[in-house]
């Protein structure tokens, strides 16, 4: 299995579709969303291993939302049960890749603390209920860098594991294997991957203005676009649904150009 390399306009294609996949059932989406942060902000609540299991159960509950794209791609419906799809299938390779995210999150705080970061990183895990807010303004003023490299390492890292726990969850690869088939598909894809991010960049700021209402929409949109754009680079492993036309899927000659 190998990903497509796809040209920059299809960044926008993913978002399109994904608001097809939305509109197929919005309130149920809107619905799906809730209770996934509700579930979320519980579990991180828990005292000490809160956020660990957090991220543990993370691709578990992912691949339930995914099922409901493929559910819905594939002309069925979206139904509550397709949340708990992840805890039935595959579940111990998904909470492995939970584990592997859990390990490079603290990677990263171990980078931003090496670049500059040290004071911020240990401000945010001490645990304080209340930071005073001028003591974290002069964290934050001190380590522009490091939150900068962090910001994006943690991007790159949510990107391709998001995109694993679909390869592990539809086609049963092991986490390793997946994790690197989509480092591949991201490094492949980074002119739609690059469209894709500064548009929703866009959409999120206008979500904003209507006092945040627009991120009903916007959430539920992230995650049927994430699908659609799984669905793009790895068109063998779909059952149904469009794959890219001739003219999205750059060929080997005209990598040649770039």
């Amino acid at each position: 299995m190998e990903p497509q390399r796809l040209q920059a306009r299809q960044g926008w294609e993913w978002i399109k579709r994904g608001y097809a996949l939305f509109m197929m059932a919005p309130l149920l989406w809107i619905v799906f969303l809730l209770i996934f942060f509700i579930s979320a902000v519980a579990v991180s609540n828990v005292p000490v291993i809160g956020d660990p299991l957090a991220s543990l159960l993370m691709p578990v509950v992912l691949a339930g939302l995914m099922t409901g794209c493929r559910s819905l791609e594939q002309g069925g419906d979206l139904e509550l049960v397709h949340f708990f799809s992840g805890f039935k299938q595959h579940t111990s390779l998904l909470i492995t890749l939970g584990g592997i995210s859990l390990v490079g999150q603290f990677l990263i705080l171990g980078v931003m603390m090496a670049t500059g970061g040290a004071g911020l990183v240990g401000l945010l895990t001490s645990g304080q209920p209340d930071i005073n807010p001028n003591v974290l303004m002069e964290a934050m003023s001190g380590a522009i860098f490091a939150i900068s490299l962090g910001v994006a390492l943690y991007l790159f890292l949510t990107s391709v594991v998001q995109f694993a726990t679909l390869l592990v969850y539809f086609n049963g690869i092991p986490p390793i294997p997946a994790m690197q088939l989509a480092i591949r598909a991201f490094v492949y894809n980074i002119r739609p991957m690059l469209v894709f991010g500064v548009t929703f960049l866009f959409l999120g700021m206008l979500a904003t203005l209507p006092m945040g209402l627009g991120w009903l929409v916007l959430m539920p949109l992230s995650f049927t676009s994430l699908y659609t754009s799984y669905s793009a680079i790895f068109p063998s492993v779909k059952e149904t649904g469009s794959t890219p036309l001739e003219g999205d899927v750059i060929g080997r000659d005209d990598q040649e150009h770039f």
